[in-house]
């Protein structure tokens, strides 16, 4: 008789930027988890928690599989905080020996600023894949992709949305910019971004440049 495998309890997340933090540290030192966030919680970043060659990140840099599912939840920079990316996730395509792999469910981004001149001001797909269900992206800035940048990764959208970010270049995807890799819209809204939704344009599948 077959023994069912067992499954991957989910670690609770406490409602703070630290234990946040510690979390993502932990998920990544065992090569991957499921994190249950604090339902309606608003986790206040600070300060940056991670560096990498494209500036400071809130979180740190994800590079293991790992799974954020909340309720009504919110990972958002102080507005009060410098400048810094929400989130990164790097794969070994950008960043040999990473493999990371974020899935949001039912979280939002919120109020990232890339340092400049770096790209990605809510999430940064460096290289990785980032999966996204019934989240939302809001309120993010960079140079580019003020929502969403994605270089060698894979972006996935189902029933979320990427709106009022921006991006200070011209027609640089103030919600998502896809320099190289693939991004794919499922029931998702990218709109009401500046100057523009997607670029370079035509590389979004279902888009409205």
């Amino acid at each position: 008789m077959a023994v069912p495998a067992t499954a991957h309890a989910q670690i609770p997340v406490l409602c703070s930027e630290n234990s946040l933090v510690a979390a993502v540290n932990a998920a990544n030192a065992a090569g991957g988890e499921t994190l249950a966030l604090t339902p309606f919680c608003t986790y206040s970043l600070t300060t940056a928690h991670g560096s990498a060659s494209d500036g400071p990140v809130g979180l740190p840099p994800i590079t293991t599989p790992i799974t954020m599912a909340g309720l009504g939840t919110v990972i958002a920079r102080d507005p009060s905080a410098p400048a810094f990316r929400v989130l990164e996730v790097q794969g070994n395509a950008n960043v040999p020996g990473t493999n990371g792999q974020l899935t949001l469910a039912a979280i939002t981004v919120r109020g990232g600023k890339a340092q400049v001149p770096h790209p990605g001001g809510g999430i940064a797909d460096r290289g990785g894949a980032v999966t996204l269900v019934s989240s939302s992206v809001t309120g993010n800035s960079a140079v580019a992709g003020g929502g969403i940048y994605v270089d060698n990764g894979v972006v996935s959208l189902t029933a979320s949305s990427v709106t009022e970010n921006s991006a200070t270049a011209t027609a640089a995807g103030g919600g998502i910019y896809r320099n190289s890799g693939a991004v794919s819209l499922l029931v998702s809204d990218v709109s009401r971004n500046t100057p523009n939704n997607c670029a370079p344009a035509g590389t979004v599948p279902g888009c409205a440049d």
